[in-house]
């Protein structure tokens, strides 16, 4: 089995989304996955609730 390499972003780090959909958006990281990390990009006012998305390692910059 080889040994995985940590991602270099922790929770609560902001990073710019670099591909996709949300491309050019920033957002705080909430959870650290293994291939992938959930964010939080913004504030639905009318439900009252954050938006959260999954980005992939690769497809992110720390800020």
């Amino acid at each position: 089995m080889t040994e995985k390499t940590q991602p270099k972003v922790n929770e609560g780090d902001t990073i710019e989304i670099m591909n996709g959909d949300h491309k050019g958006k920033k957002g705080k990281v909430l959870i650290v996955r293994e291939n992938s990390v959930i964010v939080e990009i913004g504030h639905n006012k009318v439900r009252d609730e954050p938006i959260k998305t999954v980005i992939n390692h690769k497809n992110y910059k720390i800020v």
